[in-house]
């Protein structure tokens, strides 16, 4: 197995494990599928850096109604040590009235491959 076709596997299994923390709205479970000294880049140009801040900007989506959420992989590669991977998003918000609204995007990410050949977000940033 090449080491492209080793990362994409490797990407898409950690997006199935992020989406599943995500949509059982655990914040922390979230943020530990990040590395200790991650960076997290929403549009909100408010950068959260390190797990404890990382869990607080979940945490806040999830009060907010956030729900759904499903990344779908465009592309991955990298080596024994770094892989990226990009992704389109979609998840569902609510509108100003309170009623569910689909929310969707682009996002990129860099992962540091761990010992167990598993993968942990060093920087991820969305539109």
């Amino acid at each position: 197995m090449s080491l492209a076709e080793d990362a994409r596997g490797a990407v898409e299994k950690a997006y199935t494990a992020w989406d599943a923390a995500f949509n059982k709205q655990d914040a922390k479970a979230v943020a530990a599928t990040y590395v200790p000294g991650a960076k997290l880049m929403p549009p909100t140009h408010q950068v959260a850096s390190g797990p404890a801040e990382i869990e607080k900007f979940w945490a806040g989506l999830f009060a907010n109604g956030v729900t759904g959420h499903k990344l779908e992989i465009i592309d991955a590669g990298g080596d024994d040590k770094v892989v990226f991977g990009t992704a389109k998003w979609s998840a569902t918000g609510k509108d100003k009235d309170g009623k569910p609204a689909p929310l969707s995007g682009l996002a990129t990410h860099v992962f540091e491959r761990q010992a167990d050949g598993s993968l942990k977000l060093r920087l991820q940033t969305f539109n």
